[in-house]
């Protein structure tokens, strides 16, 4: 490169690390300071929403975080993996896990963005909620049971699901809080609660999908010391049929 040339890859370093930080590098010279405020308004704004779409609940929480602060933070400091728009959501949630360093966070930030994650990937994750089935309660017991391809089981610190503007815990409950999150046959994304008995039956349902129902709700029984196992399977088998019927679960004869 002759004297004087102009470098065009460093002017294009210089141009997008301005961009993603305009306090911490300046502009480029001889780029006029209004051409400038648009192309910083423009790359900003569509990050914000694409991350605002995805976490509605943790934007509302404008007492506790400031919104715009935190998004800018995100910006100048996490390096992507992927440059598709459907994968900002899980970027976002690295950068709260990886390098997000704000004590002043409430500590239920990580849980929270976690949630609304979940619920934004399984209303685009490949995959359908099992057909439904009619069954007969006595024949279950010996049915085969598998997780659906769109639900999933969670556990939390934080009671995620009841977060929002006016209630937003200091502490985590004495009790963990168990979630079911799954997209049901008319496509829409629901969640339960369900206690810890049913959130260890649902992991134990995902690592052995060929199992039966009376094999699995034994095993639950056992780690419970149950004294009545019948009864776990009793209720333990209407409680799976429920399950199927809003598509969290197959049950195959």
């Amino acid at each position: 490169m002759g004297e004087g040339a102009v470098d065009f890859r460093q002017i294009q370093l210089d141009f997008a690390s301005h961009i993603r930080d305009p306090l911490g590098f300046p502009p480029p010279a001889g780029i006029s300071p209004h051409r400038m405020a648009v192309y910083r308004d423009l790359f900003f704004n569509n990050i914000e929403n694409f991350i605002a779409t995805g976490f509605p609940v943790l934007k509302s929480l404008g007492e506790k975080i400031d919104w715009e602060t935190l998004i800018r933070d995100f910006y100048a400091k996490h390096r992507c993996k992927t440059p598709l728009f459907i994968g900002i959501a899980e970027e976002f949630l690295a950068y709260l896990r990886d390098d997000r360093q704000e004590t002043a966070d409430p500590p239920f930030l990580l849980e929270l963005a976690h949630y609304e994650w979940v619920e934004l990937v399984l209303a685009v994750k490949e995959g359908e909620p099992p057909a439904l089935r009619r069954h007969d309660i006595a024949d279950l017991p010996d049915a085969r049971v598998e997780l659906s391809p769109v639900a999933w089981g969670l556990g939390y610190r934080f009671p995620v699901h009841c977060i929002g503007p006016d209630f937003m815990p200091k502490e985590p409950p004495l009790q963990p809080t168990c979630l079911v999150v799954y997209r049901d046959r008319q496509d829409v994304v629901r969640f339960m609660e369900v206690n810890s008995a049913t959130y260890r039956l649902l992991e134990g349902v995902e690592r052995n999908p060929h199992v039966t129902v009376r094999q699995h709700l034994m095993r639950v029984a056992d780690e419970l010391l149950h004294p009545d196992p019948a009864s776990v399977l009793e209720f333990g088998t209407t409680l799976l049929l429920d399950l199927h019927k809003r598509g969290v679960l197959d049950l195959m004869a």
